[in-house]
């Protein structure tokens, strides 16, 4: 079987990663199966692992993008691991996790982490990618506190945000048959404190608010500010958050 004839399963493959991961897999020519509970052809709940088994049947690659804050990403990937033991075909389960998930001591953080020793420990062929944070998350927190009479944002906190594109582009070259373990990082091609790229986040879209750096505690605060979330050695994103912001004006948004 060659590598473009792959049966490729994509958990969260609707989601803003994996859908731009499904588009790529599908124009390489491999057969994907892209999961979800409403889907039409694989519905899966991997809340308690119903229908993986279906959806499992004859896949070589596991992709999984599938993520909540709201947690239970331990117990879905133990459903996982699970379905892809029966299968008996699965060669490699690749997931994408978070740069400082080891560090940075931030609940969701721990999960990523706790997922990524759950795959590691499994017995199975395993490929991780852990990335920085996207440019479309950061906008999104920057643009939460824009609509406020002042911007309030985390004082000395830097962040390496990255196209999504450009990690879709990479886990597409890693969903292949043979696994590669931990692999390098994946970082945006610019550090900026949070404060920075809120300034130039209402530079972009026409508003007037004062952005002010806020001070706070605990050990993720600390964490961060260590820059526990940053790879300045695996800088390999091209578009800048500036680019990002562009673009999305050229788009409408």
């Amino acid at each position: 079987m060659s590598s473009s004839e792959n049966t490729v399963l994509v958990t969260g493959g609707t989601g803003n990663l994996g859908a731009l991961v499904v588009t790529r897999l599908r124009d390489a020519g491999h057969e994907v199966r892209v999961l979800s509970r409403h889907a039409p052809h694989y519905p899966v709940d991997l809340r308690d692992g119903s229908g993986l088994d279906a959806a499992m049947a004859g896949a070589q690659v596991v992709v999984h993008c599938a993520s909540t804050p709201r947690g239970g990403d331990d117990v879905a990937a133990g459903h996982l691991v699970e379905a892809a033991r029966r299968a008996g075909t699965v060669t490699n389960i690749l997931y994408i996790s978070i740069v400082g998930v080891d560090v940075v001591p931030v609940g969701y953080y721990r999960m990523k982490l706790k997922v990524e020793r759950i795959l590691e420990r499994s017995g199975l062929g395993v490929t991780i990618l852990r990335t920085t944070q996207f440019h479309d998350l950061v906008a999104q927190v920057v643009g939460a506190v824009s609509k406020l009479p002042v911007a309030p944002l985390p004082n000395g906190v830097r962040v390496q945000p990255i196209a999504v594109e450009e990690v879709a582009d990479r886990m597409a070259e890693l969903a292949v048959p043979v696994p590669a373990g931990r692999v390098a990082d994946m970082g945006g091609p610019e550090i900026h404190t949070l404060p920075e790229l809120g300034r130039a986040y209402l530079t972009a879209i026409g508003r007037r608010r004062r952005v002010v750096p806020l001070p706070l505690a605990g050990k993720a605060y600390a964490g961060l500010k260590r820059g526990g979330n940053l790879t300045p050695a695996h800088a390999v994103g091209k578009v800048t958050f500036a680019e990002f912001l562009a673009r999305r004006a050229a788009d409408g948004r």
